[in-house]
């Protein structure tokens, strides 16, 4: 069975189905809320979250696995994630939609839930306050993601090797690229890096995506990572260092995870997955 999830939005369809898992996974996470998963609890989900939320769905192999309810600003007001998905990557994924498309992030959770918080935890979120909730009596804890970093790289793959950089003042190695600049599109910006950083002409319209890593950036204080991984461009190079870097390098997989920053794993795996790279 295929493991890759495929995030979209709900549909009308979906309800039965979300509705289940959703049952299910409230009576695993909150076996301290009398009634969980039932009753006027489901009703209110049907009726009024699945209609009034921007809500969106984790699939795996055709099967709805995962339910992301949006609230405005930011707000999760619900994730859940069917009790026989949970650790495979189907709620970080959701996760990760919701900062794609709000930035900064904020939900409550219940504080006896001990499963979702250290999840939350481990996603980059925070304490930033505690209320009681007046329907169950239970304390909810208010926590907060700050918008993640937003960059651009480009996968230069020569002879089964990765090109990395390393800025001045650094010993850690970077795919080559970096952040946007106000009004630039994702290819505009790798456009623009590659130029800054390595003195190549790659057009932005020779680009196309290839996938995007979510990780802790590095050096950030936790603070998470958002990078749109790009292919294209020339394949015969010279690259030529620019003023804030101090070398380039191309590193097989051991030599990238042992001198690369930490999202490099995600890229190597990924590259080597696609068989770009040797195993």
């Amino acid at each position: 069975m295929s493991r890759d999830v495929i995030i979209r939005r709900y549909r009308d369809a979906d309800q039965d189905v979300v509705v289940d898992l959703w049952s299910r996974a409230v009576r695993r996470a909150h076996p301290f809320i009398e009634g969980e998963g039932e009753g006027e609890r489901a009703r209110i989900l049907r009726e009024v979250y699945l209609v009034r939320a921007e809500n969106w769905v984790a699939e795996r192999a055709g099967t709805v696995i995962g339910l992301l309810g949006l609230l405005p600003g930011g707000e999760i007001g619900g994730l859940f994630v069917a009790p026989e998905a949970q650790g495979g990557g189907a709620g970080r994924q959701l996760v990760e939609r919701a900062a794609a498309r709000y930035g900064a992030l904020t939900l409550e959770v219940f504080e006896g839930n001990a499963r979702a918080r250290r999840f939350y935890a481990h996603l980059g979120f925070t304490e930033r306050g505690r209320r009681v909730d007046e329907e169950t009596g239970h304390p909810l804890l208010v926590l907060e993601r700050a918008a993640p970093l937003r960059s651009v790289g480009w996968l230069h793959v020569r002879e089964g090797r990765l090109l990395s950089v390393r800025t001045r003042g650094n010993d850690t190695f970077y795919l080559p690229g970096g952040k946007y600049e106000p009004g630039e599109s994702a290819p505009e910006a790798l456009s623009r890096e590659l130029s800054e950083e390595l003195g190549l002409d790659v057009p932005a319209g020779t680009l196309t995506e290839a996938f995007v890593i979510h990780d802790v950036a590095h050096g950030k204080n936790g603070r998470r990572l958002h990078m749109t991984c790009f292919t294209g461009g020339p394949q015969d190079i010279v690259p030529v260092p620019g003023r804030e870097i101090a070398e380039y390098a191309w590193f097989d997989r051991r030599e990238a995870r042992e001198r690369c920053a930490p999202a490099h794993s995600q890229v190597v795996d990924r590259l080597v997955a696609q068989g770009r790279m040797p195993g």
